[in-house]
């Protein structure tokens, strides 16, 4: 290996000396290759920093001047001999002067580390000034010129250099980390030209740094890497100086690189934990497991307890008389309550018998007085206020970060792919061959440059304030917001990397690159810049800058999507992004920003329409959400309309009961049953208004839900009352006011009991903290109290109307004719009752399906159980858009190729001391800070991005301003004296008066903290001084009149995330690491125990709620379980198991519903809370008014009862209830909003049969085994009256004297 290797450096020397000119014969210690200045290199035609190359001289180092000794010692330390040597040098003053500018400039990027900084120096020190510099330098070529005074001089114009590839490659590997903290990348993107940081290596790194196209080298310098063990021959011996490593500190008194320069530097780190595997079992899914055995266990319970009442039956064969079971206290104290309120009923509805008109007219003005409210009517549209409540965290953080820094701009995007499309290659002389995509062509690019032509000439007229607005009005101008001008808006796009200029896009230049000699253009310059987007001149001989034309860098992440790894010439996609301001909607100027991205809408649209055969063009603007959204309701509420127009028309055709054909005019009931529709919508017009004159605004989803809510409720109560009334036969003697007050007393309890079960139910979901939830809890639960009183005041008058009305043979809706007198021939057709009692009763209550059934019901529940630990937990933005909304294409392209996710703030609070050193080292990440510093911790988690959702570390104001303050810079100066004594010096500036901030590298002081702080953020960065603070920086600090700091942030940026899931973790692993930044930076000295540091980025407030949704839910629909337990103990008697059933039935309609969910797509958020709210509601109707029947059957048997109540009540809960809602609810699935079809259409779809066959199914084999005994002995229902069994049997105003003949009714 060691000939192989000195064989090759033979070899190696031999090719150098053949090809190199005689420039520099002498190569010996002490000796200069170089020396003087000689003017500007006339084969350099713009330098972006002018400088002299030097003139030939091979001639012995000079002695170092007291002026240039002083200077080196600053400049190049190392040079410098002992005090007893004497230094020698091969530059002169002019030369140390411009190798210092140099230096400053390298050193305003690369000063966060010590060693990388002091390393890239010393390269151009040996370079320039090294007293042995012809031991490893070559010069090449040189040109010949005269002075003014005519003196010939030979300048160089390309030397060789060689180094030692140890020497180089250490070098190299110090400054390879340096980060940029006001972009999060890194330093060497800006020094590797076309490589950028990523395919940077020494060699490419150092030839970058010798271009003489590169804008800063004043000649051409030919690095040459010698290996190691090697040597050139003529006398050339490589440079092999001191290279510190990053983590060396250079002296004691200095610190080595941080971990976020160097990787060296950082401790060992653990990996966070990641999200919790799934819960299993061995091989198998835990909770499938654990459902399943909680069904196996409850079927052995329910099967050993049948095969135990089995064998007692059969033991117990001849049964002894049962003795009368005397009720006890609490069952009295219920009777003597039941008795007392069906009393007040039948009195009640007596009364409203006597007296419709005046009952209907009192009725009608209340509840229109209070309808009247509507005109005060607020809807609520923003999504913030809808479902993040005011004192939530995220609001409170939202608050404090608006007030501090103002709200997130506006995005306005449009992203643009060419599909089918061919791709090219293409070979760069300078840059090598590259693949372009078929988007990515100069046709596509003139094509976006005219239309971002047409957005910028675009103006929009503001209705309100009538002012024609253009885009410097509102757009967002990071470096010049006082009076930005079209130029100064931030617009980030592909073609800003030519300024957004036409004339730069169509450049060609012929380009030299060693022996080939041909063409550069557009696509030569887009690749320099993609990899170096900080350059202010690329290395063609284009010669353009990268910058964009408001003076910003565009990186490539957010100007293309869809590329492979780094490769963004292969991007399938472009995006073009505008920021505007956020104004505050109380702002005149939030109506200019709406008009203008109005017309910005309408100009993308038609764009997108002239160029649909070549391109594809999806976009959006920051309104368009809500928009969608709003235009989708409207063009939805046909729908409902349709909707509701089918429940009205079932209601009134099914309400009549018909005896003959002849009859059907006087036997309808179609204007009873407007009239009970107007009674419900009157409860829900009166509801909404008494709320918006209390100041309660309303929402869209509340005029969506309420009404089908309170129809469902009140169409039931509605059938029950009427076709109680149809049954029941008049008795002797008995007027029609009294047969009324008598139905209304059988049928209002068991009406008050639901009505009072929804109406707390949903009072106790107000309770939530969710304002949409908590508007539609209140708005219901005032809909239902008034639905009921409406109903047993104005419906029992509109009843007894009717009633008079069809004894008097009038017809309906033309009462002023009818067809004489003459009573119905008989009874009325029917169809449901007679269905369930012939055939659907007895065979669900046989003795052998009732196992079956309870089984099955068993293995639903726990069945629904675990499809409820599936559903997914969230609302993406595509479900709530419309499936003809461009938003849906504009998230398929985003979703597709976007690369970068949104910013996401750090953001600290007040009672932190940034200006001492300790608060200071408590933030930053350049050498000397703290390990656990706030940007280091931010860092670490950008490792972790699959845990933190964290992509590129946070920009951080405080490195940026120590890196400004640095005095190897000239980016802080102060004139020393003159007229602006004391007074900021920017870079640009040459006045002498003009002197550094601080004379050594260290940390300010508290003074000089708070004096150049705002001086740097209003420094405006230039190619002197970069690390100015304007636009990066200047609205990331808070300060009050007197200089304290209020907040500040540090930006960071997420991965791109795709769906609701992704964005509710990333905001609880941001606020995981903001709590551990908290207890860090409470620890510096000096800290408020108040501190606190929060993250902060737009969509934080729509996904806070799915962090708690599900724990809320749990607890609002307990709480809405709770008054349903309640109320039916205290209105059935403190019947427990009634009750009980009642509470384990809903229970099990909401475990089955929220299952279902999971099966049909339909995912839990807010909005599908409030429907499993409202399904409370609902299976209230379809379980309480059968259990309440069963409480009251006088049937001697647990089945005779729950026959009774399912023949009796079943057939109305039916007819009222489940046929009410289907009709409606199936119109919905022809919604155009998902949303609805989802939310509306889907839930309330599985919410009914749910319902329905819990409350006809399981219900009444539930009650068959589980449901109270009579408390009188079989057979004996004549003691039934006055024994108190509930609210039917012994009351005064209604005796069963219609049971035998009602018996063969059916």
């Amino acid at each position: 290996m060691l000939g192989s290797s000195a064989l090759a450096g033979a070899v190696f020397g031999a090719l150098l000396v053949l090809v190199a000119p005689s420039l520099t014969p002498v190569h010996r210690a002490g000796y200069c290759a170089f020396y003087g200045e000689c003017g500007r290199n006339p084969e350099v035609n713009m330098s972006l920093v002018p400088s002299n190359v030097p003139c030939l001289s091979n001639t012995p180092a000079r002695v170092a001047t007291r002026t240039v000794l002083n200077m080196l010692r600053s400049v190049c330390p190392e040079l410098v001999r002992g005090d007893n040597e004497t230094t020698r040098v091969c530059c002169s003053l002019g030369q140390l002067v411009a190798l210092r500018l140099s230096v400053a400039l390298s050193g305003t990027v690369l000063s966060r580390c010590p060693a990388c900084a002091r390393n890239f120096a010393n390269l151009y020190c040996n370079n320039i000034c090294s007293p042995d510099q012809s031991l490893f330098t070559n010069v090449t070529r040189i040109v010949n010129r005269t002075t003014a005074l005519g003196r010939p001089q030979l300048a160089v114009v390309e030397y060789q250099c060689f180094y030692r590839r140890d020497f180089a490659d250490a070098s190299f590997d110090s400054c390879k980390g340096v980060r940029l903290p006001a972009t999060g990348g890194y330093a060497i993107d800006t020094m590797c030209g076309r490589y950028g940081a990523r395919l940077c290596t020494t060699q490419r790194w150092l030839d970058f740094q010798g271009d003489k196209n590169n804008g800063l080298a004043p000649l051409q310098l030919d690095f040459q890497l010698v290996p190691n063990g090697t040597q050139p021959g003529d006398g050339i011996v490589p440079l092999a100086a001191k290279a510190w490593r990053c983590n060396q500190a250079l002296s004691t008194q200095e610190q080595p690189c941080s971990c976020q320069d160097c990787a060296e530097s950082c401790p060992p780190v653990v990996a966070p934990p990641g999200p919790p595997p799934p819960f299993r079992l061995g091989d198998a899914d835990g909770a499938l497991v654990l459902c399943g055995l909680l069904f196996g266990i409850l079927a052995l319970i329910f099967i050993l307890s049948l095969l135990f009442r089995s064998r007692r039956v059969k033991k117990d064969a001849t049964p002894a008389p049962v003795p009368e079971r005397a009720p006890g206290c609490a069952a009295r104290l219920g009777d003597a309550s039941h008795h007392l309120l069906a009393g007040a009923f039948c009195r009640w509805g007596t009364l409203v018998a006597l007296h419709p008109v005046v009952v209907l007219v009192v009725v009608v003005v209340l509840a229109g007085g209070l309808s009247a409210g509507l005109v005060t009517l607020q809807l609520t549209t923003d999504p913030v206020e809808l479902w993040s409540a005011p004192g939530s965290r995220a609001r409170q953080e939202k608050a404090f970060h608006d007030q501090h820094f103002g709200p997130f701009f506006r995005t306005n995007q449009v992203i643009v792919t060419a599909p089918g499309r061919p791709s090219t290659s293409y070979e760069s002389v300078v840059l090598g061959a590259k693949n372009f995509s078929g988007v990515l062509s100069e046709e596509v690019l003139r094509v976006l440059l005219e239309l971002q032509e047409q957005l910028a000439a675009t103006t929009a007229r503001a209705p309100v304030s009538g002012k024609e607005v253009t885009l410097s009005d509102i757009c967002y101008a990071p470096l010049n917001p006082t009076q930005p001008g079209l130029g100064d808006c931030c617009v980030n796009s592909v073609t800003q990397y030519f300024q957004n200029n036409s004339t730069r896009l169509a450049m060609t230049a012929t380009q030299a690159d060693g022996k080939v000699t041909g063409t550069v253009d557009w696509r030569d310059h887009l690749i320099y810049c993609v990899n170096s987007p900080l350059s202010f001149k690329d290395i063609t001989a284009l010669e353009l800058s990268c910058m964009a034309a408001y003076g910003g860098p565009v990186f490539p992440y957010i100007a293309f999507g869809g590329y492979p790894g780094s490769e963004y010439t292969q991007a399938e996609a472009l995006i073009i992004t505008y920021s505007l301001h956020n104004f505050p909607r109380h702002d005149p100027r939030h109506e200019w920003v709406l008009s203008w991205e109005q017309r910005f809408l309408e100009v993308v649209g038609d764009f997108q329409r002239a160029h649909s055969p070549n391109l594809s063009v999806t976009f959006m603007a920051e309104r368009s959400l809500e928009d969608e959204i709003n235009r989708t309701t409207g063009e939805d509420i046909p729908v409902f309309a349709i909707s509701y127009l089918v429940v009205f028309a079932y209601i009134a055709l099914a309400l009549g009961e018909y005896t003959a054909w002849r009859r059907v005019l006087v036997e309808s009931k179609v204007t009873l049953a407007l009239g009970g529709i107007a009674v419900v919508l009157g409860a829900v017009f009166a509801a909404m208004g008494l709320l918006a004159l209390l100041g309660l605004p309303s929402s869209l989803i509340i005029l969506e839900v309420v009404p089908f809510l309170v129809l469902a409720v009140g169409a039931d109560n509605i059938f029950i009352l009427v076709q109680e009334y149809q049954q029941s036969q008049r008795a002797a003697g008995e007027t029609r006011e009294q047969h009324i007050g008598r139905v209304l007393a059988q049928v209002a309890p068991s009406t008050l009991l639901c009505s009072l079960s929804e109406v707390i139910c949903f009072l106790l979901g107000a309770l939530s903290s969710m304002p949409a939830v908590r508007t539609f809890a209140l708005t219901a639960a005032l809909a239902i109290a008034f639905d009921f009183l409406l109903q047993m005041s104005g419906f029992v008058a509109l009843l007894a109307l009717d009633a008079r009305r069809q004894e008097a043979a009038r017809f309906d809706l033309c009462c002023c004719c009818g067809m004489g007198k003459g009573g119905p021939v008989g009874p009325g057709a029917r169809l449901l009752r007679p269905l369930l009692r012939r055939y659907y009763t007895p065979l669900v209550l046989h003795r052998r399906v009732r196992p079956v059934v309870v089984l099955l019901f068993l293995f639903l529940g726990c069945a629904g159980l675990y499809l409820a630990l599936q559903v997914p937990v969230g609302l993406d933005q595509e479900l709530a858009m419309p499936e003809d909304s461009y938003m849906l294409q504009y998230f398929a392209a985003l979703n597709r190729y976007l690369a970068v996710g949104v910013p996401t703030y750090f953001v600290t609070t007040g009672g932190y001391d940034f200006s001492s050193t300790n608060g200071t080292n408590g933030i930053c990440s350049s050498a000397g800070c703290d390990a656990d510093s706030l940007t280091h911790t931010i860092q670490y988690a950008t490792r972790f991005p699959n845990v933190s959702y964290l992509a590129i570390p946070a920009t951080s104001w405080v490195d940026d301003f120590l890196d400004w303050l640095n005095p190897t810079g000239r980016c802080c100066r102060i004139h020393q004296f003159g007229n602006h004594t004391g007074e900021f010096c920017p870079a640009t500036s040459d006045d002498p008066t003009c002197f550094k901030c601080l004379k050594v590298t260290r940390r300010p002081t508290v003074e000089e903290f708070e004096r150049f702080l705002p001086w740097f953020l209003h420094d405006r960065p230039t190619l002197q001084c970069a690390k100015g603070g304007l636009g990066a920086y200047d609205t990331a600090v808070s300060m009050d009149a007197n200089g304290t700091i209020l907040a500040t942030r540090f930006m960071a940026y997420q991965r791109p995330l795709r769906t609701s899931q992704e964005y509710t973790a990333a905001l609880r692993a941001a606020r995981a690491l903001a709590e551990e930044l908290t207890a860090t930076l409470r620890r510096v000295p000096g800290t408020h125990p108040d501190f606190r540091v929060f993250p902060y980025t737009v969509t934080y407030v729509y996904y806070e709620q799915y962090l708690t949704v599900v724990a809320e839910g749990l607890v609002t629909l307990a709480l809405c379980l709770v008054p349903t337990f309640g109320v039916s103990f205290l209105l059935l008697g403190m019947d427990l198991r009634s009750s009980g059933a009642t509470l384990l039935t809903i229970t099990m309609v909401l475990v089955d519903t929220v299952g279902a969910m999971a099966l049909w797509d339909v995912p839990y958020n807010a909005v599908a809370l409030i429907n499993l709210v409202a399904a409370v509601g609902i299976s209230v109707e379809f379980v309480s008014h059968l259990t309440c029947a069963f409480a009251h059957s006088a049937a001697p048997s647990r089945v005779g009862r729950a026959a009774d109540a399912t023949v009796n009540m079943g057939s109305k809960v039916v007819a009222g209830v489940a046929m009410t809602n289907l009709p409606g609810i199936v119109v919905l699935a022809f919604a155009k909003a998902r949303l609805v079809r989802v939310f509306f259409f889907r839930l309330n779809l599985i919410v009914t049969l749910a319902g329905l066959a819990h409350g006809l199914l399981f219900l009444p084999v539930l009650l068959s085994y589980v449901g109270p005994s009579p408390r009188v002995p079989a057979g004996d229902a004549a003691a039934g009256v006055g024994q108190g069994v509930g609210l039917a049997l012994g009351n005064p105003c209604f005796k069963d004297k219609d049971k035998d003949k009602d018996k063969d009714k059916d």
